[in-house]
């Protein structure tokens, strides 16, 4: 078995989270547009949103494209709310990522060991943004979009592309994620070994597949499958 030279890691579940979205966008809805709505409203309104946003993602592969995505998206909310207003950027400001606290120092141990590290997520053109405000892209290698290449997880072609980044062959690499289906999967059947993300304890791996429930751990595991035979 060759040693583990990149390690590719999803984005949302794995590395990135975001804040309870629904109080933020009472707020905001209250300061941008004079709207007091309940909280099972705002829930109501971010499920819609979610909704439109999950279907629609590929279609935000650049800049122009994102802007429309996410006007769209936030129209989505609109018949939910009751109102005509634009409320694209008051949906933007409730959206807050934040990296998991086991992120950065999982990447900076994982780099010091000499392993190449690249980002590869069902994602729109903004994954660069969202991995620079969290601070985590001074830190990994390159990160690639699902929007972007028109492939999104578990088709091989995403990682593919994200092993050209990292200048490693698919067994000399590592995927870490929290989906069983786009991670695992996806992984798996582009030749590459995996790891579950199960921050909760909840999701399976297949057999044979390591689990594990902090960034933390992987670093190590990374170590062990570089030494094993």
């Amino acid at each position: 078995m060759e040693r583990i030279r990149a390690v590719l890691l999803d984005a949302l579940g794995t590395l990135l989270h975001f804040e309870p979205p629904a109080p933020l966008l009472q707020v905001e809805l209250r300061e941008r547009h004079g709207l007091d709505v309940s909280l099972d409203a705002a829930q109501a309104a971010m499920k819609a949103e979610i909704a439109f946003y999950r279907a629609h993602l590929d279609e935000g592969r650049d800049a122009a494209s994102l802007a429309d995505l996410r006007r769209r998206a936030a129209d989505a909310m609109r018949p939910v709310l009751g109102t005509d207003a634009d409320l694209t950027e008051a949906l933007l400001a409730a959206l807050r990522f934040r990296a998991y606290p086991d992120a950065a120092p999982a990447l900076r141990e994982l780099r010091a060991a000499g392993m190449r590290l690249v980002v590869v997520s069902n994602w729109d053109h903004s994954l660069h943004e969202r991995l620079e405000e969290t601070g985590l892209a001074p830190l990994v290698d390159g990160a690639v979009a699902s929007a972007e290449l028109g492939h999104a997880k578990p088709a091989p072609a995403i990682f593919e592309s994200a092993l050209e980044l990292a200048g490693a062959g698919r067994r000399e690499a590592l995927h870490a994620g929290d989906s069983p289906v786009e991670d695992v999967e996806g992984a798996l059947a582009a030749g590459l070994r995996a790891v579950l993300v199960a921050r909760d304890g909840a999701a399976g791996a297949p057999a044979g597949v390591p689990r594990i429930r902090t960034l933390a751990e992987l670093p190590p595991l990374c170590e062990y499958a570089r030494s094993a035979p």
